[in-house]
């Protein structure tokens, strides 16, 4: 008999006995993902000893790919709030392959039965937004550059089988308050519930509203918090905190539990700022190259419950996909294109570039992959550099926030959602005569160009493309110089003259350094690295 030592371990014997053999089974490979991640971060930020410790493949922006690290992850720093993190991302990690290791059999059974050659076909005729969700579900080890990518720190063996991103589904409850204690716009007709008596309605994770019964009951006591009897299902995204109810408009939800390095609940600004961002965008979009190819899931409306620092009942509403694709155009969430398709064995990118080729008729890989990144450059790049040098506006443009669509695998626009964490350069955006008016104290409001320029260069470049070229170099010999020379085109030709193009192409360039950030307990903490656009 196995011993139940770690909490999880302890609470699946009674809540999930079928996952207790695949979770002991997948402790050691997640320990290893874990602390290889870790030790990867640690030489990119160059932390310590990290640089004369490891040594491994290096590729752009001082990414290193590490032999396998076996060793606990806990034992490579000494950070006690860090340590805790990187116990809880192995815990929540090896849970998720054990619970992957349930799920997948069944694609690879449907596709057997649909004579479909991988997950992408299988879904081809399923609703976007619900597609985008399953495909979002592959990547189990969260973000690409983050070591504590599972964490999930306030959430028990329960929470997780119940709510995180393996679950097909949670729910969104519903409390209602006085109208002096909800900020924003009201949200009855969108979801099809009202609050009773003239008071109004505040959305609320099914987890959040439990958690705020346990630490507030006298608010719930007194009527300042009223439940209402409404529960709407949803199925969990990779954000946790964003749902999707049935249909195609996303919610997100305060969510009081620490996913990697912050806690997931959501500030009265965000839920002003996501209507405002979203108008201006929407016109500014109209007028960069590229931005008719831009699908901008929009923010419409926000609501925020002035309980605490209103942080703990925010929601705000975000639009979906549907009704807006073409026949034949396909979305792929851009952080699932590095993960294993459990039908083909192969990344969801690599199957993505041989449809490609076929539909281009290119039968050498380097070439099709040579060509498949031109086109999601093409994509990418202008409207994004474009929108920073001309408006201020610097999008967060990492994979988590992008979702690419395809036809027959080639590159055909790009959605865009979560706005919380651009950054607005308010001289630029003055400069270019648009108007937004940012909630006070908005800490995505900027002065400094090198903030703006910063958070374009780190999510569009290094966390983004940077994953694609280092995954198309391991599925099809595309050369590292090769891919980066066809980047570089895109922003000598979208910046020729601009000041920007200096930024994006020296020796070195900013680096969110996300580790570093957590041993500090600051805010943004960014360290140069090496540039592979320098001097193409």
């Amino acid at each position: 008999m196995r011993p139940l030592t770690d909490p999880i371990a302890a609470e699946l014997a009674d809540l999930a006995p079928q996952l207790l053999d695949g979770y002991f089974d997948a402790l050691p490979r997640a320990r290893v993902t874990v602390a290889t991640r870790l030790a990867e971060a640690l030489w990119r930020e160059d932390i310590d000893d990290a640089r004369t410790r490891f040594r491994g493949e290096l590729h752009g922006f001082d990414r290193v790919l590490l032999p396998p690290v076996d060793v606990d992850p806990t034992s490579l720093v000494t950070h006690e709030g860090l340590r805790a993190e990187l116990d809880s991302a192995v815990n929540g990690l090896a849970l998720a392959y054990a619970r992957r290791a349930v799920i997948d059999p069944g694609h690879r059974a449907a596709a057997a039965v649909a004579a479909a050659p991988d997950l992408l076909a299988l879904l081809d005729r399923t609703a976007p937004d619900e597609r985008t969700a399953r495909l979002e579900q592959l990547a189990v080890e969260g973000h690409n550059l983050h070591p504590c990518g599972r964490t999930r720190l306030g959430w028990h063996t329960g929470d997780l089988i119940a709510h995180d991103l393996e679950s097909e589904s949670t729910a969104i409850g519903f409390v209602s308050v006085l109208p002096e204690l909800a900020l924003g716009d009201d949200l009855s007709q969108r979801l099809g519930v009202t609050a009773p008596g003239g008071r109004r309605l505040l959305p609320v994770h099914i987890w959040q509203l439990r958690h705020l019964t346990r630490r507030h009951p006298e608010l719930f006591a007194d009527g300042t918090l009223r439940v209402l009897d409404d529960v709407l299902p949803a199925r969990p995204t990779a954000a946790l905190r964003t749902v999707l109810p049935q249909g195609s408009t996303y919610l997100k939800l305060s969510l009081d539990i620490q996913v990697t390095s912050t806690r997931r609940s959501i500030s009265i600004a965000s839920t002003r700022n996501g209507p405002a961002l979203s108008e201006v965008l929407s016109s500014l979009l109209e007028l960069v190259p590229g931005g008719d190819r831009v699908l901008l899931m929009a923010e419409p409306a926000g609501v925020a419950g002035l309980l605490e620092d209103g942080r703990q009942l925010s929601t705000i509403v975000r639009d979906g996909l549907g009704g807006r694709l073409a026949p034949g155009e396909h979305p792929v969430p851009a952080s699932s294109l590095a993960a294993t398709d459990p039908v083909s064995g192969r990344t969801l990118l690599a199957g993505l570039v041989d449809r490609y080729a076929s539909a281009r008729a290119l039968t050498v890989p380097r070439t099709a992959a040579a060509g498949f990144l031109r086109e999601y450059a093409a994509l990418l790049l202008p409207p994004v550099l474009a929108l920073a040098a001309r408006h201020g506006i610097g999008l967060e443009a990492h994979l988590q926030n992008c979702v690419p669509t395809f036809v027959d695998g080639v590159p055909h626009r790009l959605a865009l959602r979560d706005l919380a964490g651009l950054r607005v350069h308010h001289p630029r955006l003055a400069a270019s005569g648009a108007r937004l008016q940012l909630w006070p104290g908005s800490v995505i409001g900027t002065e400094d160009e090198a903030v703006l320029l910063s958070k374009v260069a780190y999510t569009a470049f290094q966390a983004h493309l940077g994953e694609l070229v280092l995954r198309l170099g391991h599925s099809h010999s595309l050369p590292a110089d090769a891919a980066w020379r066809i980047v570089r085109e895109f922003v000598d030709g979208s910046l020729r003259g601009h000041p920007d193009h200096a930024f994006y192409t020296a020796a070195t360039v900013p680096h969110k350094a996300l580790t570093r950030m957590r041993l500090a307990g600051a805010g943004d903490l960014y360290v140069p690295v090496q540039n592979p656009l320098y001097g193409l």
